[in-house]
């Protein structure tokens, strides 16, 4: 049995801190759409757990679907091409869209999906991050709604994968480089 704890990096967030922090975003994206019908775009496949927090916590009527990209390949940073991997399954037309996802780098890849997305002619479209890392920004891309700001540190844990395994962590952990 493998044994899963933090690591001993600059970032530790506790399950009650990502909790907590998701409850106060769901409640801001309610009272900013109240009458209005949100529709919640998961990136797939880091933020599958955050998706998933984040429209329970959402007191209104709202939609789903998924998407996914590739910009890592099998590499800790990114490549700089992105490829839409996964497409939408629903039209994005006159919808008031939020695309959820878990962590904006260097933007290249949330600069890439907000394109894509905005040729599909949605009534609005605006960013979730459980996670932002304005240090690496190479593109500066809206993050709408933040969960935390942290510094450049491989991070892992609640959605993000080390290697595809630790994605179900329920906190957030870094390790020192």
């Amino acid at each position: 049995m493998t044994l899963h704890i933090p690591g001993n990096g600059e970032v530790q967030l506790s399950e009650s801190q990502i909790k907590n922090r998701i409850v106060e975003l769901g409640q801001q994206i309610a009272k900013e759409y109240a009458g209005l019908e949100p529709h919640l775009i998961c990136v797939l496949n880091g933020a599958w757990l955050f998706h998933a927090d984040l429209v329970r916590e959402i007191d209104l009527p709202l939609t789903v679907d998924f998407l996914a990209v590739s910009s890592y390949g099998s590499g800790k940073t990114s490549s700089g091409e992105v490829r839409l991997t996964k497409d939408l399954s629903l039209p994005l037309a006159d919808r008031h869209v939020i695309l959820v996802e878990d962590i904006v780098d260097t933007g290249i890849t949330m600069h890439y999906l907000l394109s894509y997305l905005q040729g599909r002619m949605p009534a609005s479209l605006r960013v979730a991050a459980l996670l932002s890392k304005p240090s690496r920004r190479r593109i500066e891309v809206p993050v709408d709604y933040l969960g935390f700001t942290i510094p450049d540190a491989y991070v892992y844990g609640y959605g993000l994968d080390r290697a595809q395994y630790d994605r179900n962590l329920p906190f957030i952990s870094s390790v020192e480089p």
